[in-house]
């Protein structure tokens, strides 16, 4: 055996042993992926963080959960693939790198495509080394060897193999439709990657005069500077009010027409049409009709072959301009917005404005308001990929954690429309079309072409734009396998066991990897989706920069080291509930861990060198023996179910509670004894024995959660040589089952904390012994306990002896009391402290926990605040209110007996 590591320093320092400890497991090739038949196969695959800068808190969650999981089933025997890697991030990628050459003076246009692109490269190379390093930080038990990038040789092979094949069957298409437009990032965006706010608007009433006629209709709109635009209005075919205007014509205000004896004159007139895309009871039920400025009156237009009028252009400023509307030309939208109402005024058709709440569309990159712009841009037929997704779902092929989230995917699923993956940028993967110059032919291949298959002419130019970043995502699990190539990976690994992310990808990405793969692996790609919610600072805001409340999880591991940081956001997980969090509750689980580290030292120093390997002797243990092993067997079954279950957090609580509760703050106080006192020399190698056991165990449970410092201990302890991933996982059926252990000590541990509480409202300091305590009725059942361990009672309470009396005797005179499961409890104190004097006490903090207490039920008294506030904050003050509840009546138990003549 190994010798032991009696010299264990005093102070737990995460730092040396971080960084000791990753290299050493990379050396012995611990998270290098390894197909073996005789092995189950567990594989994940990491979402890839952008290369566009450094880790944030909820990477630190995401990145967390997931090392959790591979670390237990390697040490549950699984071959384990946790295969890593980075996005290229298209337009957030090319934004930053864009301000980091404005910084210098120059535009990417000023260095040109091939330039640009090679600097975005630089960019990667120095960001993804970055990212690296602060996951390896984190503890990330990655297959490194395996590392990919979005754009990397093999998967840009994936993503025009997927591209060409989606395109010979139809379900790639190309034509000019609405799109968001960015017009400060310059590409088309789809639909989700707008983010709306509501913001405060008006809402405009023009008249919309009949040609050569006094009579006019009204019309609503929030788009007053669109109005030139307009092709048509549309009334819905139902709408009996207003059928009578179907088939005639009006005049579009700020083209040209003019009021004269109350009658329109010139102008450009457009037709009054019927469709059932308008809603009656919106504004006047007319619908001014502008098809290259909204998507719904896009597809009017088409339906009714109306020709749209463009007037924005990709910058977001207008074009194309009236003779009446000129001052309009070139502005911005919002200035043209201005403008056009005082056109119209003048022009006496604004008939009023009323302010009016929308939702506004931004960029969810840059934050610039979004435009809906007629462009030509590539599509994904989406509906025909949508529908197995749902329907294997439906048929249990895959798991949805926590189970609601499937609805929300279906939900999102129902009706999706068509998705614009084309994206106006320089960074990403090039489509590979390309237009025949002479002929105007569109070849798509997977290899660039040399010449048109129709004419045969070598005047081929391919596509500019890139496809959409999650398009190369959506391929994640099998293009990182080797696909197209039939790989062993891919029979071994895929479907991956489990995806680990957060809602807000839902749609973006998780939706679109089932999509894909089904239609090319003709299997779901994972088994398991488990979505975990945000991480918020402790008053339940999202962190964000504009708030300032981000917390670096780089700044945490300097402060307080990776384990602490690692065990707190597990710690924190309840499955479909926000993590609040701030450097505090981080502090307090590195004292966590310094608790195990100090329980540690304590044990090798009472272990020294000697060999106390193998099961305790059960005759020679007493009850808290017996409980501990009973508490640790238990321990085994419920944190292996726990994170079988994926209640990580739960897993990490009971190890929690287990070690610093039931060990550290119990059993390791009743060994001392053993190891120190006069038991004799069987107890003490018993309990030298029980501490090796839960040692053994604990340590090899709390391993995925705090890996660094429980290799330490590990090794400190010479339980083995070889990585703790490699040894065997706890079995709970290694220990007999003892349930009457927990239940005697239970009363054993309330007597004892009855006894203490006792002292403390006597104010009696700790080291302090008092003579007596008087046990009152005691239950047959707990007699043979308290006879048994008198001598732990009389040590953990300070007591120079227990008295047992009858139920009906009577009770001490001036003693302070509480009722326990074992009886009623009594501290005589005549002769501790002055009666009345006490009794003033209990009345001045009587009037503290009634003002307390008043406090608390006003706020629950209060619909909006439990409504409102944050579940925890709501649970905490009942808790708050229970507890000034429990404290009242034992102080008047308390006045009441010293008030005793």
């Amino acid at each position: 055996m190994a010798s032991r590591n009696t010299e264990l320093s005093k102070t737990y320092d995460p730092a040396p042993l971080e960084g000791k400890w990753y290299q050493w497991w990379l050396d012995h090739n611990l998270f290098d992926a390894k197909i073996d038949p005789e092995k189950k196969a567990f594989s994940i695959v990491l979402p890839p963080p952008n290369v566009t800068g450094a880790l944030h808190m909820g990477h630190a969650y995401d990145h967390t959960f997931q090392d959790i999981l591979a670390r237990y089933k390697r040490a549950r025997g699984y071959s384990v693939l946790w295969l890593p890697g980075t996005d290229h991030a298209g337009i957030a990628t090319q934004n930053v790198v864009e301000r980091r050459l404005a910084k210098e003076g120059m535009s990417r246009c000023d260095l040109g495509r091939d330039a640009f692109v090679r600097r975005t490269w630089e960019w990667k190379e120095e960001y993804r080394n970055r990212i690296v390093d602060q996951m390896k930080s984190l503890g990330d038990s990655c297959d490194w060897k395996r590392e990919r990038f979005t754009m990397d040789e093999g998967l840009s092979q994936a993503v025009r193999t997927v591209f060409c094949r989606l395109y010979e069957k139809g379900l790639i298409y190309k034509g000019k439709y609405i799109v968001n437009w960015c017009p400060r990032c310059h590409t088309a965006l789809s639909d989700i990657e707008v983010e709306h706010s509501e913001a405060m608007g008006h809402m405009y009433y023009v008249r919309y005069y009949f040609k050569d006629s006094d009579e006019y209709i009204m019309i609503a709109t929030t788009r007053p500077e669109t109005i030139i635009a307009d092709v048509a209005v549309a009334v819905h075919p139902g709408d009996e009010a207003h059928a009578y205007a179907i088939g005639r014509e009006v005049i579009v205000p700020m083209t040209g027409g003019r009021l004269v004896d109350g009658k329109m004159s010139g102008g450009r007139a457009v037709p009054v049409i019927a469709d059932r895309m308008v809603d009656p009871a919106f504004g006047t039920g007319f619908v001014k009709i502008t098809p290259a400025h909204d998507p719904n009156d896009f597809q009017v237009g088409r339906t009714h072959g109306l020709e749209p009028i463009q007037v924005i252009d990709e910058d977001g400023h207008m074009i194309n301009m009236t003779e009446a509307a000129r001052e309009m030309e070139g502005m911005p939208v919002a200035e043209a917005r201005v403008k056009s109402v005082e056109i119209m005024q003048d022009e006496g058709v604004l008939e009023k404005i009323e302010e009016l709440p929308h939702q506004v569309g931004h960029c969810y990159r840059c934050g610039t308001t979004v435009e809906p712009y007629l462009s030509e841009q590539w599509f994904v037929k989406v509906a025909p990929l949508a529908e197995r997704g749902v329907a294997e779902s439906k048929a249990g092929h895959m798991r949805w954690i926590p189970p609601q989230w499937d609805k929300t995917y279906y939900q999102w699923m129902d009706g999706v429309r068509d998705w614009c993956i084309s994206r106006q940028l320089w960074w990403g993967h090039r489509i590979p079309a390309w237009t025949c110059g002479d002929c105007g032919h569109i070849v798509v291949a997977e290899h660039d072409p040399e010449c048109c298959p129709k004419c045969g002419s070598k005047r081929l130019k391919q596509d500019e734009d890139v496809l959409d970043t999650w398009f190369s995502s959506a391929l994640w699990p099998f293009s990182t396998m080797g696909w197209p190539e039939k790989t062993e990976e891919l029979k071994y690994f895929y479907p991956t066991s489990v995806m680990v992310t957060g809602f807000d990808i839902i749609f973006f990405w998780v939706s679109r990897m089932i999509m894909m793969g089904l239609e090319f692996m003709d299997e779901v790609p994972f088994r398991d989706i488990f979505i975990h919610a945000l991480v918020r600072d402790e008053r339940g805001r999202k962190m964000s920069k504009s708030l300032g409340n981000g917390i670096d999880p780089i700044d945490m591991i300097t402060l307080y080291g990776a384990d602490a940081l690692r065990f707190t956001v597990a710690a924190l997980t309840v499955q479909g509930r926000d993590i609040l969090l701030g450097p505090a509750k981080i502090e307090n689980y590195k004292r966590f861990i310094n608790k195990i580290w100090n329980a540690s030292r304590f044990a090798l120093m009472s272990l020294g060198d000697e060999d106390h390997e193998g099961q305790p002797n059960p005759q020679h243990m007493r009850l808290h023996d017996r409980w501990i092993l009973e508490r640790l067997r238990r321990l085994d079954d419920v944190v292996t179910q726990d994170i079988d279950g994926y209640f990580i957090g739960e897993a990490a609580r009971e190890l929690y509670e287990f070690m610093w509760g039931d060990f550290c703050d119990w059993y390791i106080e009743l060994s001392k004894p053993a190891l120190y006192g006069d038991e004799g020399p069987e107890r003490q190698e018993t309990t030298k024995r029980v501490l090796l056991c839960v040692f053994k165990d604990a340590l090899r449970l709390l391993h995925p959660f705090i890996p660094f410092v429980t290799e330490e201990l590990w090794h400190a302890f010479a339980f083995g040589e070889k990585p703790m991933e490699l040894e065997s996982w706890p079995d709970a059926a290694a220990y007999a089952v003892d349930q009457a252990s927990v239940a005697e000590m239970d009363e054993l541990q309330e007597f004892i904390r009855s006894i203490r509480n006792l002292r403390a409202e006597a104010g009696l300091p700790p080291s302090r012994n008092v003579q007596r305590i008087v046990l009152r009725g005691p239950d047959q059942a707990f007699e043979p306990v308290l006879e048994a361990n008198l001598d732990l009672i009389k040590l953990s309470a300070k007591v120079d002896a227990v008295e047992v009396v009858a139920a009906d005797a009577p009770k001490p005179r001036l003693a302070l009391s509480s009722i326990v499961k074992a009886g009623q409890v009594f501290l005589p104190v005549g002769d501790l402290l002055d009666p009345k004097a006490e009794v003033e006490r209990l009345q001045k903090e009587l009037k503290q926990v009634e003002a307390n207490l008043a406090r608390s039920e006003k706020k629950l008294s209060s619909e909006s605040f439990v409504a409102k506030a944050p579940e925890d904050v709501v649970e905490t003050e009942r808790q708050r209110a229970d507890e000034s509840k429990s404290r009242r009546v034992r102080i008047l138990e308390n006045i009441a007996s010293l008030s005793e003549e």
